[in-house]
């Protein structure tokens, strides 16, 4: 079963996909940042839209894994990041995805059994996880990792019944 995990961002969106064979063994295919530099958002929802689009075609998941919104003292950057996720969510939906949301602390736990984790701690615990020597950067890439093994690892639908 592949995941396309996703850590929505305003100018950054995370992403990876993570291969679940079984209900242990979880690979890492790729992972990166889609960088979006133009300072309009129409634009950027545009290339946002069609990036996620590519990645599904691509790879083929199965399931869109993102985090959830939360609250923020920037009412302008939770629209944005907002908007982004519809456009996210809205391709997984066209191409029949599941899509399973995840707020931070769920990712936190997770990852490293620890709700209150730091981001070196869950990045530490990803490269223990998938056997990596290094840890992916930027960091929303690595949030992403996270964020697509919490799908792994926490719902039950997704658990491959021999």
């Amino acid at each position: 079963m592949i995941i396309l995990g996703i850590d929505p961002g305003t100018t950054r969106i995370g992403y990876a996909l993570l291969n679940k064979k079984d209900n242990t063994d979880v690979d890492l295919i790729t992972y990166g940042c889609l960088e979006l530099q133009n300072k309009n958002q129409v634009e950027r929802l545009a290339k946002i839209s069609q990036f996620i689009s590519d990645l599904i075609i691509e790879y083929r998941p199965e399931v869109l894994a993102i985090e959830k919104l939360f609250f923020t003292k920037n009412a302008k950057t939770a629209l944005s990041v907002a908007e982004a996720r519809g456009v996210i969510i809205n391709n997984a939906n066209t191409s029949n995805l599941e899509v399973l949301e995840f707020t931070p602390l769920e990712v936190k736990v997770a990852t490293t059994g620890y709700g209150k984790a730091e981001k070196k701690e869950i990045q530490k615990m990803i490269c223990r996880l998938l056997n990596l020597e290094k840890t992916p950067q930027p960091d929303d890439a690595s949030d992403a990792i996270a964020i697509g093994l919490t799908a792994c690892y926490t719902n039950q639908k997704l658990i491959i019944k021999p």
